[in-house]
């Protein structure tokens, strides 16, 4: 009986292993990735939702947070309020946020999510120049001398881009 109770639960420690080995591997695998921590970010040159051109490069000297997202994604919709309110709180001080839509999105979308920060559509290499971007939402802080200082796949919670703000901007990784 204590035989069958223990191969019980060496199945089922093995198919919880097994569930969560993607995800592990993912995020282990992903902290790897090029571009890595401390590497410059790359630059990239995306089209806006009125065609205007936004370059990396035109927020030298500020910390930007790269988002990738999309507007079919639930993670992605449910971090924008969060990063909206923290765009809101920090953009005087030296911050700025380049939400990439992974998809098409919409004016009407946009204004309906409260977004007031840069929105550009992405293309190929962008995807391909942050590490074959294939999980959303992804986001990269990029520090004031273009570094990037942080990435996260998932959800990049408020409180936790609050902090690594604050450190970013005081100059501490």
């Amino acid at each position: 009986m204590k035989s069958k109770r223990n191969i019980i639960w060496i199945i089922i420690i093995l198919m919880i292993g097994i569930y969560l080995f993607p995800t592990i591997k993912n995020r282990v695998a992903f902290a790897g990735n090029k571009p890595a921590l401390n590497e410059m970010a790359p630059e990239f040159s995306l089209k806006d939702l009125s065609g205007k051109n936004v370059r990396l490069s035109d927020y030298k000297g500020k910390v930007v947070l790269v988002n990738f997202w999309a507007s079919w994604c639930p993670p992605c919709k449910m971090e924008i309020p969060g990063f909206q309110k923290v765009y809101a709180a920090y953009k005087d001080r030296g911050f700025t946020i380049v939400g990439i839509s992974t998809d098409d999105v919409s004016q009407s979308f946009i204004k309906d999510m409260g977004m007031t920060y840069p929105v550009v559509m992405a293309d190929d290499k962008v995807i391909i120049d942050y590490g074959n971007i294939y999980s959303i939402p992804t986001s990269f802080l990029v520090g004031r001398d273009g570094r990037i200082i942080k990435k996260v796949m998932g959800m990049y919670f408020e409180s936790s881009l609050k902090s690594d703000l604050e450190n970013a901007l005081k100059g501490r990784k």
